[in-house]
């Protein structure tokens, strides 16, 4: 558990960091290693941090930050959430954890009211996306639309729309890597 926490704090501090640097590929990669640990643990606290995560990787992107005229306000709030998020964590206080989380995630989408219903697209997307990594980690798709607050259907809709070869996990073996594992097994 403790090394658990250790990786949510650094997650966030790197993420933070991100952030202010506008990089958007380490924020994505950031996602990536929170939903991993999401998917493992079924915790609600790192899929909402992988979503928020993921969420601001694509607002900086696709340069909408640029766009948000409180955009320079923002960020020092939302840091100050997920620093009171760490603190919780060092503090083993899950329901707090998640309370500033939340709270930062609803800073995020009243950040401008011009651009409220644009980033809770980007936010419902980012939900869907992430929802289908869990997926493809084994989890049940009524699970995962759960644990995301979307509907089976939004998932299904996503994760069909993804050729089967684009998960690493369905890699088709060579005829010759075919039967050395054959040779191998009758040995």
């Amino acid at each position: 558990m403790q090394e658990e926490v250790g990786h949510l704090i650094d997650v966030i501090t790197q993420a933070e960091e991100a952030l202010y640097e506008h990089d958007a590929n380490k924020l994505r990669d950031l996602s990536n290693q929170t939903i991993h640990q999401a998917s493992a643990h079924q915790d609600e606290g790192c899929i909402t941090l992988a979503v928020l995560i993921y969420t601001l990787s694509k607002l900086i992107e696709r340069q909408d930050h640029g766009r948000i005229k409180n955009w320079d306000r923002f960020i020092p709030k939302f840091s100050s959430f997920m620093n009171l998020a760490i603190k919780a964590l060092k503090d083993n206080n899950e329901e707090k954890y998640q309370d500033y989380l939340e709270s930062a995630r609803k800073t995020l989408s009243t950040i401008s009211v011009s651009t409220k219903p644009y980033i809770q697209e980007v936010l419902r997307k980012a939900s869907i996306n992430k929802a289908s990594k869990i997926y493809e980690h084994g989890i049940s798709m009524g699970r995962t639309a759960k644990m995301l607050g979307i509907t089976q259907w939004e998932l299904s809709e996503y994760t069909g729309q993804k050729s089967v070869s684009d998960n690493p996990y369905n890699e088709t073996l060579s005829v010759k890597k075919r039967a050395a594992m054959a040779m191998e097994f009758f040995k």
